[in-house]
């Protein structure tokens, strides 16, 4: 049975985010940071996304961003995942050893400005 698709709509405000598998940490060492960010910065410049916030921490991340077209978030997010898990494995050198991820993305609509400062808030 086919997973349910996640509210994905353009011009909605959404907080996004994933953890490791077995909440493994998935930034071991600054260059782990410094590379995923520029993961972002590259998907920032093929998906129709803005970025408002984003915080990493050691086993997960959180991103607060706005799709600009209907079901972009799904694409950026999946291109985000996917292209993070193949660096990983190859920088490791743990392909076939297991999944990065616990499981597909998570993101939620922001309600309102209340609850948009507490999701952009560093933790």
């Amino acid at each position: 049975m086919p997973r349910p698709p996640l509210a994905d709509e353009a011009g909605g405000l959404y907080h996004a985010l994933n953890r490791g598998n077995l909440r493994a940490t998935i930034f071991h060492k600054d260059a782990d940071y410094e590379a995923f960010e520029r993961i972002l910065h590259e998907a920032l410049q093929i998906h129709q996304i803005e970025l408002y916030s984003f915080q990493l921490m050691p086993n997960h991340y959180h991103l607060v961003l706005r799709p600009l077209v209907d079901g972009e978030m799904s694409r950026f997010m999946g291109w985000v995942g996917g292209t993070h898990t193949m660096r990983y494995h190859a920088h490791y050198h743990t392909s076939g050893m297991g999944h990065v991820y616990q499981q597909r993305y998570k993101s939620f609509p922001i309600q309102d400005d209340d609850h948009f400062f507490v999701v952009c808030r560093s933790r």
